[in-house]
Parts: structure tokens; sequence; C-alpha cells
């Protein structure tokens, strides 16, 4: 199993009165009834080979919310007798338009209330992530929090620190986010006021059409003098719902995301020292329930994204 093989889905899923349904796939060449996935293709991003193999599969256009679980198996090789390790990646996405046509990987689909989706599933890897989409409510509001892409060495720069600009390396994260935040449906652009933050998210607003508003309490001057503010305006973001961006630096997002995560006991991934990621150009993906209108949104979900440039791609089977 020295080469994977690289997949993305998701559970697509649409309200039905007080609940929701989900679209299974039955596949011809395997006789089996399968969550909606298939193989990255070169130049691609987990979600964005996620919402076009939805597009592919159902007919429908999807928008990406958090991601749901990772499932992996074995799978031969082509002709020569080996095995690889296939690892798919599975999102939470929301049907928004769209009709079901037979086409070459898919014969018929069905939509169905979640406990007669998972007896119809034949595959028990497909039956654990519908389970983890169960776990959490799918109608949640999902914030994306983004760092500024690299913007040179400060050091290097002589000007005035708050009019730093992007490098060309961080130009071509600029791009990648342009292309990587659509997929999550953003309809409102915030950053806080500097100039690498503005241009790390400038393009989503002008693809939008509208202003990206600053926000000086998500920068390190305007969050450290109190913290609680800062998260105080996050939550009041969140609380407006629809899909907000949000550009902030490195000395905000780790404490920021580690505040709410630890307020709502929602374990985060964490890089080497137990320090919450942020890299330059990263993406948290965060999702919030909103169980009391009268305490404001609930942290149920966080998902760091490294990078928003596409995965290298293995070798296909």
């Amino acid at each position: 199993m020295s080469v994977d093989v690289r997949a993305a889905g998701a559970v697509l899923w649409r309200p039905d009165g007080d609940g929701v349904e989900i679209a299974l796939v039955h596949r011809p060449r395997y006789d089996d009834w399968s969550l909606p996935k298939g193989k990255v293709d070169p130049g691609e991003t987990l979600a964005a080979t996620a919402v076009r193999e939805i597009a592919e599969e159902t007919g429908f256009r999807a928008v990406l919310g958090r991601h749901v679980a990772q499932t992996e198996y074995q799978v031969p090789a082509n002709g020569n007798g080996k095995l690889l390790k296939k690892t798919v990646d599975y999102f939470s996405g929301a049907a928004v338009s769209g009709a079901f046509r037979a086409n070459e990987e898919v014969d018929e689909l069905r939509w169905l209330g979640l406990a007669e989706a998972e007896r119809l599933l034949t595959r028990d890897t497909d039956v654990h992530v519908l389970r983890e989409f169960r776990a959490l409510p799918p109608k949640l509001t999902t914030v994306l929090l983004v760092r500024h892409a690299k913007a040179g060495k400060r050091d290097d720069w002589t000007g005035d620190d708050d009019l730093r600009p992007l490098s060309e390396a961080g130009q071509r994260q600029a791009e990648a986010l342009r292309d990587l935040l659509p997929l999550f449906a953003p309809d409102r652009v915030f950053s806080a006021p500097r100039l690498r933050c503005v241009q790390t998210v400038g393009a989503v607003a002008d693809a939008l059409g509208i202003e990206v508003r600053h926000e000086p309490l998500l920068s390190e001057e305007g969050y450290w003098p109190d913290p609680t503010r800062g998260i105080a305006r996050l939550l009041t973001i969140a609380a407006a719902g629809g899909t907000p961006v949000i550009s902030s630096q490195g000395g905000v997002i780790p404490d920021l995301v580690s505040a709410l995560a630890d307020r709502d006991d929602v374990p985060l991934p964490s890089s080497r020292g137990g320090v919450v990621p942020s890299k330059k150009g990263s993406l948290w993906v965060l999702s919030f329930s909103h169980p009391d209108p009268a305490t404001g949104p609930t942290l149920a979900s966080a998902d760091y994204y490294p990078s928003p440039l596409p995965l290298p791609v293995p070798a296909r089977s």
C-alpha cells in the first residue's frame, strides 16, 4: 500500500419537514447503494472534488459545511495484484438546486430519511459516515475564519506595517482561497484592517459584489486588550446567520478558536506543542448551532485546512 488514492464526497441532504432527507446513489458497476463520492482530479482540493462529484453523480449543486468523517480501505491496483490504501473525506453538503438524471456511474438516486438511509447503505464505512453526520444538527451556521496569506518578511518592509502587501506566494494563496471559499457559499466578508488581511479575501468580496468590512476587534491590536470583546464580536457575526468570511491574523486566531472550543467542549486538531494551528493562508471552518437565542451561537465543530492550494494527487488506481 505504498500509493494512496484520494477521494472525497458528501452526505448530501435537504430539508424534509422537521428533519432531513439523505441522497443515496446506486452504482450498477458495483451493484451497491452508497454516498456520492469520487477521486480527486489534478488541480483540485478535496472540497472541490466533493462538490464536483456530487454534481456528476446526482445532478445537484451542493453547498459544503463541516467535514463529517474520513474513511480508509484497501482497493486493488490495476492489473498488478497490489493493494492501495484509499482515503475518502466526506463533508456535509446541502442540496440547493438540481435534479437527478441517470448517468454512466449512477442509475438511480433515492432521497431517504436517516434511519432508512442507514438500512439501505451497502458498506459499513458509509454507515459510519452517516452516523457521524447524525451526531450533529445538519443545519449549522458556517464561519470561514482565514489567516491572511503570506506577505513577506516584516524586516524587509520599510513602510507602515499595516500597509505590507501580499507577496507573490501570498497572492497565489489568495487566488486559491477565491476558488475554495465559494464552495461554502459565503455571503459576507470581514477583515482585520490591515492590507494583507483585506487582500487575502478581496477577490471573494469582489465576486460577491460587496465591500470588505473592517473588524478592528479581530486584529492583533484590537483583540488583545480585551479578548472577550473580540470573541463576542465573532459570535455576533455568527448569530446573524449566513456564511461569513473573516480574515484575521496569527496572533488572534489560535486564542480565539481555542477559547470557543474550550467553552463549548469541542476537540481541536493541534500542531506540535499542543498549539492550535494557524498557518498563513489557512482556513478554519467553524460550525455553530443556535440552541438558545438567549445564549447565542454554540460551537459544534471546528475543521482546519492548512492550505487552500490543491492537493498533490497520487497515482490513480
